[in-house]
């Protein structure tokens, strides 16, 4: 008789810790989201609640979607932005001298800018120091 109770009493426990445990189970990606600064902590909790009624299936998009970000680097693209606008100076600055040197090729020929359709094309090698080809 003591055995029959004893039984009952340890498969409600066990019911009642896997209960429990899937509950704590469904809060970890809220949890380092949390701990992370997340922007979207709240979106993350939420779904973690909804992923109870989906028997924890979108649970592992929930963890990747929280551990995705940083906030010492955020989502990881700041480098390729920095590295963007790095590349954007260097071609505006080239764009630059490139019209410059035209300008200057134009007035060591003496050819006025504005009229382009009878610009000659110049090998630029073969241009002595005093600019006659």
């Amino acid at each position: 008789m003591f055995l029959d109770y004893f039984a009952l009493g340890i498969i409600f426990f066990v019911a009642i810790f896997i209960f429990y445990g899937v509950i704590a189970i469904h809060d970890i990606p809220y949890e380092i989201a949390k701990k992370r600064n997340h922007p979207q902590q709240d979106a993350l909790h939420i779904a973690g609640w909804v992923s109870l009624f989906t028997l924890h299936a979108i649970w592992p998009f929930l963890w990747i979607w929280a551990t995705l970000y940083r906030e010492d680097r955020g989502w990881g693209f700041s480098e390729v932005v920095e590295k963007e606008q790095v590349l954007e100076s260097e071609i505006k600055g080239l764009t630059e001298t490139v019209r410059k040197l035209e300008q200057r090729l134009a007035v060591v020929e003496g050819v006025n800018t504005t009229s382009e359709s009878n610009v000659p094309v110049v090998d630029a090698v073969n241009i002595t120091p005093e600019g006659k080809v």
